[in-house]
């Protein structure tokens, strides 16, 4: 079992230059076999393998500005009653003290609890954490441990994921 492993730096209104403090529209597009632009060898997840299998959809974050450049990854599953994240991974220039973008983590989470409210679903995603990091995603996400490293966000903490990262989409 892998588990998430990936810390939510910041949640941002989208993603976020960590020197500037400027926020830039982002994208989240469904990742293709063979992509111009994706380079296996800059992630440390196989996510090549990722894409062989036919039950799990892969999208990439990209900024409206600047879409050839992918800023972060995500796995997700639909389990007919809510989404599984399977992987989630921020490019090699968003981790770490130079970092480029925050936020990049919490918009790729915000889109799974969004996917999951489009399936009707309320927005509930679960995923299976690393140890270390069960507190961080309770804290920053929301999210509850209900066995073991399992973890899932409920409906509540979706929502305020959604409106925050997809606001363009929410005008009540």
């Amino acid at each position: 079992m892998e588990g998430i492993d990936i810390e939510i730096d910041k949640l941002t209104n989208s993603i976020e230059n960590v020197i500037s403090g400027e926020t830039f529209a982002t994208l989240i597009l469904p990742l293709k076999k063979g992509e111009k632009g994706f380079s296996a060898n800059k992630w440390v997840f196989d996510w090549v393998k990722e894409l062989g299998y036919t039950e799990r959809s892969t999208f990439k974050l990209v900024t409206e500005e600047n879409p050839k450049v992918i800023q972060g990854l995500i796995s997700i599953e639909d389990k007919q009653d809510h989404i599984y994240m399977h992987l989630i991974e921020s490019s090699f220039f968003n981790k770490g003290t130079e970092k480029l973008y925050a936020g990049v983590a919490g918009n790729l989470v915000a889109f799974a609890c969004k996917t999951s409210l489009e399936l009707g679903y309320d927005g509930v995603v679960s995923f299976v954490s690393k140890t270390k990091l069960i507190n961080h995603y309770e804290k920053t996400l929301g999210a509850k441990q209900f066995r073991g490293n399992q973890m899932f966000i409920d409906t509540p903490e979706a929502i305020i994921l959604i409106k925050r990262y997809f606001k363009d989409e929410n005008k009540d």
